[in-house]
C-alpha cells in the first residue's frame, strides 16, 4: 500500500474545520461529501430543535455535531486525516511513511 499526499490545501481545510466545522464546510472542500451532509443535517435538527422548543434534542444533536467537528479538526491538525480520494492531508513538512 502506497500512501499520497492530498493536492488539497491544509492550511485552507484546518481553517474551514476551525471556523465552519460546525457546518461541514471543511468536508465538501476535500471532497467526502458524505461527511458534509451529515454536518450540514445536524446543523439543520438543531437549529429546528431550538426553535421549536426542544431544547434537550438541540443540546443532543449541538453535542454531536460539535464533538465530530473538533475530532476532524483534531485529525487535520495531526496530519491524519484523508481527503475523499484517500489521500492523506498533510502538514507542511509532514513526511508519510511508505509501506
Amino acid at each position: 500500500m502506497h500512501k499520497t499526499k492530498s493536492k488539497k490545501s491544509y492550511t485552507i481545510a484546518v481553517c474551514l474545520s476551525a471556523v465552519f466545522g460546525i457546518i461541514g464546510v471543511q468536508h465538501f472542500y476535500l471532497g467526502r461529501y458524505f461527511l458534509g451532509l451529515t454536518d450540514v443535517s445536524l446543523s439543520i435538527l438543531t437549529v429546528y430543535c431550538f426553535i421549536s422548543g426542544q431544547l434537550l434534542y438541540a443540546l443532543f444533536f449541538f453535542c454531536l455535531d460539535f464533538f465530530h467537528s473538533l475530532i476532524v479538526t483534531i485529525q487535520l491538525l495531526t496530519g491524519s486525516f484523508k481527503d475523499g480520494e484517500g489521500c492523506t492531508i498533510c502538514y507542511p513538512g509532514q513526511e508519510l511513511n511508505t509501506i
